[in-house]
């Protein structure tokens, strides 16, 4: 039945990604076109935005607008970021480390528009008071299509409430399993019975570990690629050359005439890359609902600033670090990145990155539940429903770790598809109110004013935002 499921997995994905690969870079770059190139013009004030997020938040319901940038790059810098990069050069060749660079340069002002639609469109939960939303209350709120927005959801629910968990449990066990021997059924069962109490714990718990975690196990993943970037400075240029001289290659991914323009490199680094950065997927902004801020584009431009530290700084570590290496032949994934990581630090090399995987693996597992929480609440929010929902969670991290490689990746690949095909539709049509949010906050920094957003002072969004919150 697995393998029959795979088959037609397969079957799907080729004709799915064929087109999302040019919708992907289309979006990116329309949104890099039409808002003056808001990734790099802004970037700065995305760094002091996310700095000057720590405060606590001023509704008590909310979270911080750190919290929720950690809580997105918890979803982020995951297995995708070892693993991803790995497979990726392993099928596409060094050029493959381009396009996911291009990816996510591009893929940042898709980023910054998502969240800041998931700002706008936000809720109040009536039951506890938190902030919700995300492509689904934008899609039904902005775009009156309750259709599209529960296939949002829906597709989400599968993609990161249960096959992305999987994904993380896989990878750790072949890490550790690679690393140490151990079974995959012990494995599987301590990361659920570790993931339990705090996906039980709900959204804030879930932003409360994550803003612990991530900074810690990035900076000691950074600091392993900068040692092993140090030792071998002089072959640095050589890298360069391997990845932008294979950037281009003629390849071809596919049949058909859209198969024949894409390469293997471009497939595989626009597949790797977006499945680590989420640019236009619409996972981020669920998390970027959540927080307590002044103005919807402060929280667009922490999240894009996301996507630059996942692909730009943390791939781009795994990158060098195994195109730095000359590990054995027929390694792919994570094994490969162990390899290289073993020939250049030593055996315990392999025991460092099978912890920094837990560490990746389990922070990426709780910031998945929090978008798939999110979609749950916004169709049916019945605690019932939640507490199964949050046992097919476990259910699947189990799952994860006992199935084999090719199957989960390439379902991961296929929900991953179909959740950005929705959300880049969305955030296109919705665009008009992407420009009106950036030119009311530019507006004001250039008064020399700190921006705050007031629906009062825009009508014709008052016909359309049912809230209190702006």
């Amino acid at each position: 039945m697995i393998d029959l499921i795979h088959r037609w997995v397969q079957e799907v994905n080729t004709p799915l990604w064929n087109g999302l690969i040019f919708l992907l870079l289309g979006t990116g770059l329309f949104f890099t076109l039409a808002t003056g190139f808001v990734q790099f013009r802004l970037f700065g004030r995305s760094v002091r935005e996310m700095l000057g997020g720590r405060r606590a938040a001023e509704d008590p319901h909310g979270i911080t607008p750190f919290q929720a940038f950690v809580t997105g790059l918890a979803s982020r810098v995951g297995v995708g970021n070892i693993a991803g990069v790995a497979i990726a050069i392993a099928n596409g060749g060094p050029g493959a480390v381009f396009w996911m660079w291009v990816t996510a340069l591009i893929g940042m002002s898709s980023a910054f528009a998502e969240s800041s639609l998931a700002q706008l469109f936000k809720i109040r939960d009536h039951k506890n008071g938190h902030f919700r939303g995300g492509p689904a209350y934008y899609i039904r709120q902005g775009l009156k299509q309750n259709w599209m927005a529960v296939a949002f959801s829906l597709s989400l629910i599968f993609c990161f409430g249960l096959v992305y968990n999987a994904v993380q449990s896989n990878t750790m066990v072949v890490a550790a399993k690679s690393s140490w021997g151990w079974n995959e059924n012990a494995v599987g069962v301590a990361l659920v019975i570790l993931t339990a109490p705090i996906i039980f714990g709900g959204i804030r718990r879930v932003s409360r570990v994550a803003e612990m975690m991530v900074p810690v196990m990035a900076v000691l993943y950074l600091l392993m690629a900068l040692y092993i970037v140090g030792t071998n400075l002089g072959e640095v240029p050589r890298v360069f050359g391997l990845i932008f001289g294979n950037a281009f290659t003629l390849n071809a991914a596919g049949g058909g005439f859209l198969g024949g323009l894409i390469s293997i490199a471009m497939e595989q680094g626009i597949k790797r890359g977006l499945y680590s950065n989420e640019a236009g997927q619409g996972s981020a902004p669920n998390a970027a609902a959540a927080a307590d801020v002044k103005h919807p584009v402060s929280q667009g431009m922490i999240q894009m600033l996301g996507v630059f530290v996942d692909t730009l700084i943390v791939c781009s570590c795994t990158a060098f670090i195994v195109l730095l290496s000359d590990p054995p032949a027929g390694l792919s994934g994570v094994e490969l990145t162990q390899a290289a990581i073993v020939g250049h630090v030593g055996a315990w090399g392999a025991d460092f990155l099978t912890i920094m995987l837990f560490l990746f693996a389990f922070s990426t597992i709780i910031g998945n539940y929090a978008y798939a929480e999110s979609n749950i609440q916004f169709i049916n929010g019945h605690w019932l429903t939640i507490s199964l929902f949050r046992m097919a969670v476990l259910g699947m991290v189990y799952f994860g770790a006992v199935a084999k490689v090719p199957v989960v990746w390439d379902m991961a690949d296929l929900s991953m598809g179909i959740m950005a095909l929705i959300n880049l539709i969305a955030i296109l049509l919705l665009s008009p109110l992407v420009f009106l949010l950036l030119k009311d906050y530019t507006a004001k920094l250039r008064m020399g004013r700190d921006p705050q957003f007031k629906l009062s002072e825009h009508p014709s969004l008052k016909r359309r935002i049912k809230s209190d919150i702006w």
